[in-house]
């Protein structure tokens, strides 16, 4: 592998990351409060994007980027179904049962629902779907030949932005505080006065919003399909164990891992495209066999 072509695949592996980063730091962002993971949340992510195009141009693949008006309200739409989900979820899905089981066969019925529901209406195989972000796709030179569009970088530095953001909030805001509270004991935090189910189902509407965002940056990449969020949920999985579940900056780090790994193995002779989403599911396997509870110590 040459020079640039190595950059040029630790670039985009790193934006790839990002978004892996975002997705898991939603499944963090519920699991710290109910211990438990939102089987449904990759399935938030497609559906967010899915319904924001329904909303603003319909079924049919437009591969322009749309004018800025439909911009705007493909962004505002995907971020607002996203939380929309995120809470529906905690409400329908999770608030109802008591017990872990309950939870995850609720939380993958709840996915396959929202799954069969886009499928109703988006009946094609895949879907090219145009840049909401309206991002540039100038493509830079890299030292030893390699070529990277903008876009690439920008997603990188949105995905940061919003993970680190959300850290900050979770770390220093009100909110977090109380999210805290609720994680480290859920009894203790009601005496106190903190409304625990708000708390709750606010964080699983953050979680959706994150997803909502990961969406919008994920989906312009490649086609899209109904299932693209089964598969992206998994790599969500694999980043937040990868930083360990439980720590939202851990998510960003596992992401971030496992995009530039995956960027590498499929740029190189030894592994091709195809072995791309096979070997986020390998890493998933690996680390639930050798320590289920994440590879990195806890750090928030």
């Amino acid at each position: 592998m040459s020079l640039g072509v190595a950059l040029q695949a630790v670039a985009t592996g790193l934006a790839q990351g990002a978004v892996y980063g975002l997705v898991a730091l939603g499944f963090t962002l519920c699991y710290r409060l109910v211990r438990v993971l939102n089987f449904a949340h990759g399935d938030v992510v497609v559906g967010a994007v899915f319904v924001a195009v329904l909303a603003t141009v319909g079924t049919t693949p437009v591969l322009r980027a749309p004018g800025r008006g439909v911009a705007v309200a493909q962004v505002a739409v995907a971020l607002a179904v996203g939380a929309l989900l995120g809470g529906a979820l905690y409400a329908v899905a999770v608030r109802p049962f008591s017990s872990e089981v309950g939870w995850v066969a609720a939380t993958v019925t709840a996915g396959l629902v929202v799954r069969e529901a886009v499928a109703l209406v988006f009946t094609r195989e895949a879907y090219a779907v145009a840049d909401p972000l309206r991002l540039p796709t100038t493509l830079l030179s890299l030292p030893g030949g390699g070529r990277l569009p903008v876009r690439v970088l920008l997603v990188l530095l949105i995905a940061l932005a919003v993970g680190v953001t959300a850290e900050e909030v979770l770390v220093r805001s009100r909110l977090g505080k109380a999210m805290r509270a609720v994680a480290d004991d859920r009894d203790a935090a009601a005496l106190m006065g903190v409304p625990t189910d708000r708390v709750v189902l606010v964080a699983f509407a953050a979680a959706g919003l994150l997803a909502g965002v990961a969406g919008l940056l994920a989906a312009p990449a490649g086609p899209v399909t109904v299932s693209s969020g089964v598969v992206l949920g998994l790599k969500g999985v694999a980043a937040a164990l990868l930083g360990r579940l439980g720590s939202p900056r851990g998510a960003l780090a596992g992401g971030l891992v496992l995009g530039v790994v995956e960027s590498l193995a499929v740029s190189s002779s030894w592994l091709g495209p195809e072995y791309r989403d096979v070997l986020a599911l390998g890493v998933l396997v690996v680390v639930l066999a050798v320590r289920p509870e994440g590879l990195r110590s806890r750090l928030a």
